[in-house]
C-alpha cells in the first residue's frame, strides 16, 4: 500500500500491525533518510506496516508560534519521503486546535494505537507531543510499555560541521552557503513556482528569463546562482538544464523583487508551467551597478562563470 494519504483514520492496514515514523521532516535531510531507512528495514523484518505520520500544516502555525520557512511543500515531501524507501505509506494528518488540544496520553490511545495500530514507533530524540507539548520521548516509551508498542529514538546524526537538521539547511540558505545545504539534504536545495510574464527587462539584456510567482518555499539570500532548472507537470519531473538564476530585488534596476533564471542555451515558451530550481552554486551577491551597461556585462560574465560551476558539479545536463 504505497502512498500517501491525508488522515490517520483512513488508513487501511489489513491485519497488519504498523511501525510509525513520527514527525515534520521538512526537508526530508540525510538525518531523516537515516530514521526512515531503520524504520523500514524494522517493519520488514517484523512483518508490519511502515508509516511515516507527519502535520500539514506546521503545528507552529496553528499554535500561534513563528513557523520557519518551510523547505519542501506536502507532494514534494511525500515524494521524497518514498524515494527513501518505496513502502513507506505517508499520512499527512491535518493539525488543528483540536488535533493540538489532545493529551500526551490521548495521542499515544487515540491516533497510534487505535487508528494507527502501532507496534513500534520511531522519533528524534529532540521529540515534543501532546498538549502544549507536554510529551518528551520518555513520556512516550512509558505509554508504548502500557499500551503495548516498543518506542525508540534514533541517534542524533551529522558531519564534521554539526548535526544534520532542518534548521541547518535554513541557515546555510540564508548564509548564501549552497554547498553546506547539499551536504546536508543529500541533493541541492531546490525551489519552484509558476512561471508568470514579468517586465521582459531581462530580454532587452540580452538574458531572457522565466520569472517564477507562488515561490512557497524558503529563500537563499539574495544573489545569483548556477542552477539546474527543470519542468514539472503533474508530478513528472522534465531536466530542462542548466541555468544561472537571480533571486532579489534588482536594485540596478529599481525593479523590484523576482525570482528569475535563464535557461542555457535554449530558447523556451514556460508561460503557465511549474518549474523548479535546483541550487547548484552561488556566484555572488546582489549588487548595484552604475547602469544598464555594466550590468549586462556582468550577467554575460555570470553565465560564464554558471556554466564552469555547472560542469564541475556534472549538473550541467
Amino acid at each position: 500500500m504505497a502512498g500517501w494519504i491525508s488522515e490517520a483514520g483512513d488508513l487501511d492496514r489489513g491485519a497488519r500491525g504498523t511501525l510509525v515514523a513520527i514527525g515534520k521532516f521538512d526537508g526530508v535531510h540525510l538525518g531523516h533518510a537515516r530514521l526512515l531507512a531503520s524504520a523500514a528495514s524494522r517493519a520488514e523484518a517484523r512483518g508490519l506496516l511502515p508509516v511515516v505520520l507527519t502535520f500539514e500544516p506546521h503545528p507552529a502555525i496553528v499554535l500561534g508560534r513563528a513557523a520557519p520557512p518551510v523547505l519542501t511543500l506536502l507532494p514534494e515531501k511525500a515524494a521524497l519521503l518514498r524515494q527513501v524507501a518505496p513502502e513507506l505509506v505517508v499520512i499527512a494528518q491535518r493539525f488543528d486546535r483540536e488535533y493540538a488540544a489532545r493529551t500526551p496520553d490521548e495521542f499515544a490511545r487515540e491516533v497510534l494505537l487505535d487508528r494507527l495500530g502501532a507496534r513500534a514507533v520511531v522519533v528524534g530524540q529532540n521529540f515534543r507531543f501532546g498538549r502544549g507539548r507536554t510529551g518528551t520521548f520518555d513520556t512516550l516509551r512509558a505509554l508504548g510499555d502500557e499500551l503495548g508498542f516498543e518506542v525508540w529514538a534514533e541517534p542524533i546524526a551529522g558531519d564534521t560541521r554539526g548535526r544534520w537538521s532542518s534548521t541547518r539547511v535554513r541557515e546555510s540558505l540564508q548564509a548564501g552557503d549552497v554547498a553546506d545545504a547539499t551536504a546536508v539534504l543529500g541533493r541541492p536545495y531546490a525551489l519552484g513556482g509558476i512561471v508568470v510574464e514579468g517586465q521582459r527587462l531581462a530580454r532587452t539584456l540580452g538574458f531572457p528569463t522565466a520569472n517564477l510567482s507562488q515561490v512557497a518555499t524558503a529563500l537563499p539570500s539574495y544573489g545569483v546562482y548556477a542552477v539546474r532548472v527543470s519542468r514539472i507537470d503533474d508530478g513528472v519531473v522534465t531536466p530542462l538544464g542548466g541555468g544561472v538564476a537571480n533571486i532579489g530585488d534588482r536594485p540596478t534596476l529599481a525593479a523590484g523583487f523576482c525570482v528569475e533564471a535563464h535557461v542555457l542555451d535554449r530558447s523556451l515558451d514556460l508561460y503557465g508551467a511549474r518549474v523548479a530550481l535546483e541550487l547548484i552554486a552561488r556566484l555572488r551577491g546582489e549588487t548595484r551597478f552604475s547602469g544598464v551597461a555594466e550590468l549586462s556585462a556582468q550577467i554575460a560574465r555570470d553565465v560564464e562563470h554558471a556554466r564552469r560551476a555547472l560542469d564541475s558539479a556534472g549538473a550541467s545536463e
